[in-house]
């Protein structure tokens, strides 16, 4: 291999390694590849075609990361990961990596992506995530309250507060940034607590056994101090969390807790943790003390 082959190869790796091994055709030109070399390595295989215009090197395996970074750069300067595909990259939503979803502040058009426009993105609202051009947290909660279920969007604002710590704050002003969404009434009921809604086993079974011991019902997942937690009884000044290790393993998650404990007893409530044992393996000693908290005989 002579040097300008070398120095040339060099290059299209320095390019991929920064993206994900996504290299579009605007990007090899200003680095010095000419036409005819790019064409070569596509005949040979060492451009494989992503776009048009945006290729993946060719030694790099394909990854969602790779598939979401091709196509916001096949959308132009100033495009942004968005919707389902933010909320994906995110972790705000469970399952398969769904298809690429773009907005971008002109019209572009790409085989297999869902695009919209948007001339004016506050810059507020755009960021990068694992390297990749996408909407904030917030602004990516605006979207999917247009597509997605009452029960949806609360677990994503969830995990959304758990995973990126953001707040019902942080959610409010980027929904008066974007005036027109279509969902913003649908998500103000969550970020405001007017829906009942479980997000895990632990939950769920939790309520069942407050209902079989008839114990008044807690609101759950609502809004207190600036945070969500997971149940409360207002008019009985009682907090209380439960621990499932998805939830609470991480660091910052732990953090997390103690902070919402710390306001819980500041806001004058007894505050409570509940794991996933006491609630499935042992909860007569956990009804018991909600008993007396409550001052239910």
């Amino acid at each position: 291999m002579d040097a300008k082959v070398r120095t040339v190869e060099q290059e299209i790796a320095r390019l991929g390694t920064a993206a994900h091994g996504v290299v579009a055709r605007a990007e090899l030109l200003e680095a010095g590849i000419t036409r005819e070399e790019i064409a070569h390595r596509i005949r040979i295989g060492a451009l494989i075609v992503e776009f048009r215009g945006v290729y993946r090197v060719g030694h790099r395996a394909p990854s969602v990361e790779a598939r979401y970074m091709a196509a916001v750069k096949a959308c132009g300067a100033g495009a942004r990961l968005s919707g389902l595909a933010a909320a994906h990259l995110f972790g705000l939503l469970r399952g398969a990596a769904p298809p690429p979803e773009v907005t971008a502040p002109t019209e572009r058009h790409a085989q297999g992506v869902k695009t919209r426009r948007s001339r004016n993105m506050d810059p507020r609202d755009a960021t990068q995530w694992r390297g990749i051009p996408v909407t904030t947290v917030p602004r990516t909660l605006v979207d999917l309250s247009s597509v997605l279920s009452l029960d949806a969007l609360a677990r994503a604002c969830h995990e959304a507060g758990i995973r990126h710590r953001t707040t019902p704050a942080h959610v409010e002003a980027a929904l008066e940034r974007c005036p027109t969404a279509k969902g913003a009434a649908k998500l103000r009921r969550v970020l405001s607590g007017d829906i009942h809604v479980t997000l895990s086993k632990l939950e769920r079974r939790f309520l069942e056994l407050s209902r079989e011991a008839d114990l008044p019902l807690p609101v759950t997942n609502r809004p207190a101090g600036g945070r969500f937690v997971d149940c409360r009884w207002p008019a009985h000044r009682l907090t209380v969390e439960l621990d499932g290790y998805r939830y609470h393993g991480p660091r910052h998650s732990w953090e997390q807790d103690r902070r919402r404990e710390r306001e819980a007893y500041a806001r004058g409530d007894q505050h409570r943790r509940y794991t996933y044992a006491d609630v499935l393996e042992r909860p007569a000693e956990m009804i018991a003390e909600l008993r007396a908290l409550l001052g239910q005989r």
